[in-house]
């Protein structure tokens, strides 16, 4: 693998891992992990020809002696069909579902009787999300929703939990933005209190610490990957303007003027 997982050997030996969008980037490299580890991997996206190229990609890497075994399986989450039958497939095959990495039903028809653990990857969009609204919304969505699932589906020994990755470069994602991949990476170091980019196995060797029996009593958190970006600036820019109402009148607003813009003394 292009990076040891800090975990030991064996740790997910003979489970079974659904991740969605587990071909490229994050998944991607969270699919590799859970397979040096020892899980069984399914991969799933919409794009079937890329999804098989990564699934032969992992095999080459799986050492012989693993157990760890990787599956690539179309599947559109927003098709709920799509969803349903992935699930019935991945049970057809393996019989189990341990863990499940992102997005789709499967409580139901497995973790209500067994229990699992499930992360959902969202994003840093706690200062909103300016010029991608519809994703921020979408994201703080399924915050709360890993929080109410967390208490539902406690009794039933399904731990949720979600984590919140800041800035991540992969290749894929540079190449999905075309001509502006490039500077748009290069623009969001400063924003970093590390002061570079996070990479998609920082996200992995996380998510696996939530799926882990380390993580045995976390459920309903979120946890930020991304070194303090989220308590760091904004980097949407907001231009001078003076497009807002005046501040009430009286001594404090004549003293603010004042600091701003001092009078001459001479």
């Amino acid at each position: 693998m292009a990076a040891s997982s800090v975990f030991r050997p064996g740790l997910f030996n003979h489970k079974v891992a659904i991740v969605t969008g587990g071909g490229t980037g994050i998944g991607k490299a969270i699919s590799e992990e859970l397979l040096e580890l020892g899980c069984n991997v399914v991969i799933s996206s919409r794009k079937v020809e890329r999804l098989e190229a990564a699934a032969e990609e992992m095999r080459q890497k799986i050492p012989a002696s693993s157990p760890a075994r990787v599956t690539p399986l179309q599947c559109n989450i927003r098709n709920e069909d799509e969803v349903k039958d992935l699930v019935s497939s991945v049970l057809k095959r393996y019989g189990r579902i341990d863990f499940l990495v992102n997005n789709g039903g499967v409580y139901a028809a497995w973790m209500k009787q067994h229990g699992g653990v499930i992360v959902n990857i969202i994003a840093d969009m706690w200062k909103g999300f300016p010029g991608m609204a519809h994703t921020g919304a979408a994201r703080a969505a399924v915050d709360n929703l890993t929080k109410s699932l967390a208490i539902e589906w406690a009794a039933s020994g399904v731990r949720v939990n979600s984590v919140a990755p800041g800035t991540i470069f992969s290749k894929t994602a540079m190449e999905n933005y075309k001509d502006l991949g490039p500077s748009l990476f290069k623009m969001s170091v400063p924003f970093s209190p590390a002061k570079r980019l996070g990479v998609p196995e920082e996200i992995s060797s996380a998510v696996c610490f939530l799926l882990s029996p380390g993580a045995s009593y976390i459920s309903g958190d979120t946890l930020r990957v991304d070194a303090g970006q989220s308590l760091y600036h904004s980097m949407w820019e907001i231009p001078n303007h003076s497009a807002w109402p005046e501040a009430p009148e009286g001594e404090n607003q004549e003293a603010l003027k004042e600091l701003l813009n001092p009078k001459s003394k001479l």
